[in-house]
Formats: structure tokens, C-alpha cells, sequence
């Protein structure tokens, strides 16, 4: 008879009796999806403006009206000078300053064409590009509606062409959308990464490896019956972070949730090969930690939550063809907010599957030199 079932009861209970994953299965989920999809959000707001109009034309307080209700930007006031303006962004008191400079009305009326100084706190350089497309976008729809001409004593409107945006499949722009999907990946990832390496490496510690391998026990057992339990806390962590993803954040739920799952199921037999990996070669839980939290960061950086893949480098955009992270991401994208279909991500599957096959065989092989 197959001591499995037996073993697998055994390591159930020893993961919920243990006091230290516990809070990772458990707590983390709750604040990463509750906390971190509101404050990992790329979009700026309130920022800090002050606007010097040295023009106090129509077009001027239009301008500033504008200003005054986006909510990108929080008017905090005008300088009387130049100089207490920038004084105000050197004192970290402004991030943006705007000058409106005299006659700029008079100016645009007669041109067509007007210009605006502006000064930007770049210390943050993602911070101060966001700031001047905000101020583009406010500037481009005052234009639309902006006299530019005077025919017979009546103002008219420049014709101009106009330019209607149509989002497909996060038609509102949705930050969230695009943010959760990616937290969830990376909240299975840690589970399923942290915990396994630990566990394995707990067992040697406290001495328990050794009894385990005078024991009639196979090693395929041995192995199966340490991972099995976190593929299956897991995909109960996607489940979970769905659950609130629709309940809390009401993101778009497209395809089939099945599908996901499926991927789901051979993306975890990748990361708990890595940690398997990762437990043949530590010596202490805090090693495994510190290792695989190494791999954690540089696959979660390079995977496209935070920045584009196609932004980077060339040689970076190579390395993310080994990025399991990378191909999670994009499916489950594509599942919740685009409704793929099996033949859509195929190609997804076949990737993590050689994944999944050629870390475990690593693992193995060197789990069965390291217990020789």
C-alpha cells in the first residue's frame, strides 16, 4: 500500500500547526490584494500646482479653471514672483509650476499659437512625465474650444480636427484592471516560492530528513507528498484573490475562469520545482529565504507588472523569454479582460509546460545527489 495518502495527512497538519506560514497563507493575501492594488497605482493625483498668470486674460482663467478641476492636479495657490514660484519647488512646497505669461491671449488670437513656461520637480522622473502629459492633455482640450480668430466683430472657431479615443477591453482606463491580475500572480508566486523552500529545509533542521530516509518511503512519494500541499494552498490563493478581485475591486471576469486554473495548476509545478530546487542547496530556512526572495525580485521586475516588456532593452527582453512570471501575467490578462481562448494562449501553455518539466527533472536529480 502507498504510504502517500498518509504522508500527505501528515504534512497538511504540519503546515497548519505551524505558527510561521500560517500568516503567509492566510494574512498576506488579505493586505497585499486589500492594500497594495490601492497604493501600487501608477496614475498621480493631487498634485501639487501653482500658476503665476501674468496674462489675466479669458483664455488665462479658462486655463486655470481647467486646472482647478482635474483631478490630477490640487491648485495651491499663485506666487507673486517668479522667483517665489520656484522658490516654492525648491521647498518641496510645489511640484509643478505653471507661468502664463502677459499678452498671451492677445498672442494666440493673432498667431494661432501661444507658449506656457513650465517647471517640473524631476527628481521622480515618472512622477514629472506623468505631470506634463496631465498638462498636455488639459492644454489639448483647451485648444478645442479656444477662439483663435475675429471676422466682422464676431468671434469664430478654428476648425480643428478632433481626435475621439477608444479603449478596447478596459474601455475606462481602469488601473486596477490591470493592476490586480499581476498582484495575483505575484501573491501565488511567494506562496507557493517561500513556502516550499522553507519546508523542505525545516525538515532539515530539526533532524526529521534523516528519519524520513531510513523510511520504506520513496523518494517520488517524498517529494509529491512536499509539494502537492502547496499547489493546492496555491490555487486556493488565486481562488481567493478572484473572490475579492470581484467582490471588492468588481474587475471584468471575461473567459474561462477554468482555463486560468489550468494554467494556474502548471505554473505552480514550476515554482515549486524552483523551491525544491532552492531547498536542495540552502542549509537554513533564512538561506532559502534570502535565495529565493534573489529570484522573487529580479522575475518580478522584469515580468511587465511595472513596466512594459517592450520598453526594456533588447538583451532584458531575452531574458524574459525564461521568466515564468512574464507568461502568467499575460494570461491571466488575457483571460479576465480580453476573454482568450485556449488557441489564444497555446502557446503560453506549451512554454511554462517545458518549464515545468525541465526545473522539476533539475530538482529531483539534485534532491536524490544531495540525500546520497
Amino acid at each position: 500500500m502507498s504510504a502517500l495518502p498518509h504522508l500527505l495527512k501528515k504534512e497538511f497538519r504540519q503546515i497548519f500547526r505551524n505558527k510561521a506560514m500560517l500568516p503567509i497563507i492566510f494574512v498576506l493575501p488579505i493586505v497585499q490584494l486589500l492594500i497594495l492594488v490601492n497604493a501600487a497605482d501608477f496614475e498621480i493625483r493631487n498634485i501639487n500646482l501653482i500658476v503665476e498668470d501674468l496674462d489675466h486674460s479669458r483664455t488665462s482663467r479658462e486655463l486655470y479653471g481647467q486646472f482647478e478641476a482635474s483631478p490630477y492636479f490640487r491648485v495651491v495657490g499663485a506666487p507673486a514672483t517668479t522667483r517665489e514660484g520656484l522658490d516654492r519647488l525648491d521647498h518641496d512646497k510645489a511640484t509643478v509650476f505653471l507661468r502664463i505669461p502677459a499678452h498671451f491671449e492677445r498672442t494666440l488670437l493673432a498667431t494661432g499659437t501661444g507658449s506656457l513656461a513650465l517647471d517640473i520637480n524631476g527628481i521622480d522622473g515618472q512622477a514629472a512625465g506623468l505631470s506634463s502629459f496631465y498638462i498636455t492633455r488639459i492644454v489639448a482640450d483647451l485648444n478645442r474650444n479656444i477662439v483663435v480668430r475675429e471676422r466682422k466683430g464676431a468671434l469664430q472657431t478654428a476648425g480643428r480636427v478632433q481626435v475621439k479615443e477608444r479603449y478596447w477591453y478596459n474601455p475606462d482606463l481602469e488601473y486596477k484592471n490591470t493592476m490586480l491580475p499581476g498582484l495575483m500572480v505575484l501573491l501565488v508566486t511567494m506562496v507557493g516560492l517561500f513556502l516550499t523552500s522553507m519546508n523542505v529545509v525545516r525538515e532539515m533542521e530539526i533532524g526529521t530528513i534523516e528519519q524520513i530516509n531510513v523510511t520504506p518511503i520513496r523518494k517520488w512519494e517524498f517529494i509529491v507528498g512536499k509539494l502537492f500541499p502547496f499547489w493546492v494552498i496555491g490555487l486556493f490563493e488565486l481562488a481567493l484573490g478572484l473572490t475579492i478581485g470581484v467582490l471588492v475591486y468588481r474587475i471584468p471576469v471575461q473567459g474561462n475562469v477554468g482555463l486560468l486554473f489550468a494554467f494556474a495548476g502548471i505554473y505552480l509545478t514550476v515554482i515549486l520545482g524552483m523551491g525544491l530546487l532552492v531547498s536542495t542547496r540552502t542549509q537554513t530556512q533564512q538561506q532559502a529565504m534570502f535565495v529565493s526572495w534573489f529570484f522573487m525580485v529580479i522575475f518580478l521586475l522584469m515580468s511587465g507588472l511595472f513596466t512594459p516588456i517592450e520598453n526594456m532593452p533588447t538583451w532584458a527582453q531575452n531574458i524574459t523569454l525564461f521568466n515564468p512570471i512574464a507568461y502568467f501575467i499575460d494570461v491571466i490578462r488575457l483571460v479576465l479582460l480580453k476573454g482568450s481562448t485556449f488557441s489564444d494562449v497555446s502557446r503560453h501553455f506549451g512554454i511554462i509546460l517545458l518549464f515545468a518539466i525541465a526545473v522539476n527533472v533539475l530538482a529531483v536529480l539534485s534532491y536524490r545527489k544531495r540525500a546520497a
